[in-house]
């Protein structure tokens, strides 16, 4: 991942648990932290110090030969339910968009977004545009009074070069 693309806005920890040790960012969240069926992304991971993720990490290396010249990502998406991975214990959790947001499913709640992550886009260009279009927002909900943002609803104006250079690859 590239600094370029992930805005912060609020402290992560108090949306993460204690009960796993792996959590990591999705592309679009199904409403199930612990369902296999959210598509993983690696633009925001959580792993605690543990032989479980010791582990995890050591098969994960090892599965990119498996799948070569594959990005780890994918790489995990194809392996998140490997059997061995299952057998050691490890406990997986995927998060809400809600709060680890990106441009494949983006938070429409401002109150409560941690981050935005220039997913589903192509190019550092459209990432940065985009990302820069966020910022704007983000500074002008901060910029509100608490009586504008209740009788106020203001969106996000992105993703729109994202958009555009994705429909230019199809």
């Amino acid at each position: 991942m590239q600094d370029a693309d992930i805005m912060w806005f609020r402290d992560p920890f108090p949306y993460l648990t204690s009960a796993a040790d792996f959590q990591i960012a999705c592309d679009n969240y199904n409403g199930y932290p612990k369902s296999q069926r959210n598509k993983a992304n690696g633009g925001f991971v959580f792993a605690r110090a543990n032989k479980r993720t010791i582990n995890l990490y050591k098969y994960w290396y090892m599965a990119r030969e498996v799948f070569q010249g594959k990005h780890d990502q994918y790489v995990f998406n194809k392996i998140k339910e490997d059997e061995a991975l299952m057998r050691s214990g490890l406990r997986i959790e995927f998060l809400d968009t809600k709060y680890i947001s990106g441009f494949c499913e983006l938070s429409h709640n401002m109150e409560k977004v941690v981050t935005v992550h220039a997913n589903c886009c192509y190019g550092l260009k459209s990432k940065l545009d985009d990302l820069r279009r966020i910022l704007a927002d983000w500074k002008r909900f901060n910029a509100m009074t608490p009586l504008e943002r209740r009788v106020q609803t203001l969106g996000w104006s992105a993703p729109k070069a994202c958009v555009a250079s994705k429909s230019l690859l199809h």
